[in-house]
């Protein structure tokens, strides 16, 4: 192979621009993933989604299932990965459960998608 057959060497620092806004750190990353885990899930979006649209924001169990087309079981396990990942407030009434959606519990996942 010649020399003049080889690929001329380039300045990385000419190509690379500098990071200039702060990277997410670590911890803040771990936490982002486990909650957007959560959320990546179709009937957990729509669940979100239709408890923002209810009524004074607040839905019960049997409010969801038909509409969802899940069983209850399914449901409420959908119900308790998103209240254990914070996104929903439960309160219990009788032998139901009626969920929220937590204040600002969405504020991080839309921050960091507003930032990049």
């Amino acid at each position: 192979m010649a020399m003049t057959d080889l690929l001329p060497l380039r300045d990385l620092q000419a190509c690379c621009a500098p990071i200039t806004k702060e990277v997410i750190s670590e911890p803040d990353a771990l936490s982002l993933a486990s909650a957007m885990k959560a959320l990546a899930d179709p009937a957990r979006l729509r669940l979100l989604s239709m408890i923002a649209a209810h009524e004074d924001g607040e839905a019960c169990v049997c409010d969801l299932t038909e509409p969802l087309g899940l069983s209850q079981p399914t449901v409420s396990h959908h119900l308790k990965v998103l209240s254990a990942a914070g996104f929903l407030t439960r309160t219990k009434r009788g032998t139901w459960a009626y969920y929220r959606i937590a204040p600002g519990s969405l504020d991080a996942v839309s921050s960091f998608f507003g930032s990049v």
